[in-house]
């Protein structure tokens, strides 16, 4: 009888099969379109996207967002999107315009606008104008994710931040303020860029996720600086639309190094103001 038990017990499982896929589809590679097709990004993963003001950094992030709310019948992954426009310059009207564009790409005409209101639904905003309110956003985002889970049925899985250098300039300059404000406390770049880093592995701790996040910069071989050569062997999976010879893309790492070195980027997209296939528009 005992032997029978074990047996049955045996059988039934660990889990369910819907419980195994469900694992199983958390940690396979996210599907975007081009020019990340070729990156294979996962939950837990952190990837930057860097180049000049006029290389459609947002808009790949556009295309990725999208193809995360849609259904997976759309050609989408069926979850929420969590934007945080640092730069302050979103269009929320072109992202309507491509959503629309992508649904009436499966058939008709006219697009379901059932469907469209479930995407733009899914895709979730937060403007943030410095430091301090980005700091107080990521503090407070578990109970937000917690929230919009329980509304929309499905969770935040990837986290966009654009740009992640936007207030890099604002706080240096805030380090040399005059000595009549002594007094007050003073916001460091190094400071920032630690409280930064601790509030997105903690996040990805309780909820894992991928996040993407641009930066821009200046190229230029006379800012070069030998870490910038080379960024890891994750750079030759890219698309050779995305990255090619590195000299041509030598930049001056503007960052604290805390950000550079304590948050596990893999990899470093190079952007340059080209078009790809219809999907890069300055």
């Amino acid at each position: 009888m005992k032997e029978k038990e074990e047996i049955e017990k045996w059988i039934e499982g660990d889990e369910s099969a819907a419980e195994m896929l469900s694992r199983v589809s958390s940690v396979r590679p996210f599907v975007f379109p081009p020019p990340l097709h070729r990156v294979p990004l996962r939950v837990g993963n952190v990837l930057e996207l860097v180049g000049p003001s006029p290389s459609a950094k947002t808009q790949i992030l556009i295309h990725a967002a999208i193809t995360s709310v849609l259904p997976k019948p759309y050609g989408g992954l069926d979850h929420l999107v969590l934007f945080l426009d640092l730069d302050c310059r979103f269009d929320i009207t072109r992202f309507s315009q491509l959503l629309i564009h992508r649904i009436t790409q499966h058939g008709t005409d006219s697009y379901d606008q059932a469907l469209y209101r479930l995407c733009m639904a899914r895709f979730l905003y937060v403007r943030c104008y410095d430091s301090f309110e980005f700091l107080h956003t990521l503090r407070t985002l578990h109970c937000r994710l917690e929230k919009e889970k329980e509304v929309h049925g499905v969770g935040v899985h990837v986290l966009m931040i654009d740009s992640i250098g936007a207030f890099h300039w604002m706080d240096r300059a805030s380090m040399f303020l005059s000595q009549r404000q002594t007094s007050k406390k003073k916001l460091f770049l190094q400071t920032v860029s630690e409280a930064v880093v601790q509030n997105i592995r903690k996040l990805l701790q309780v909820h894992p996720m991928l996040i993407m996040a641009t930066k821009s910069v200046i190229f230029g071989n006379r800012y070069s600086t030998a870490p910038n050569e080379v960024k890891g062997n994750m750079e030759e999976r890219c698309s050779k639309n995305m990255t090619r010879n590195h000299q041509n893309f030598q930049y001056r790492e503007y960052m604290p190094s805390v950000w550079q070195m304590s948050i596990p980027v893999q990899p470093i997209i190079k952007t340059q103001p080209t078009r790809w296939n219809g999907y890069c528009q300055n």
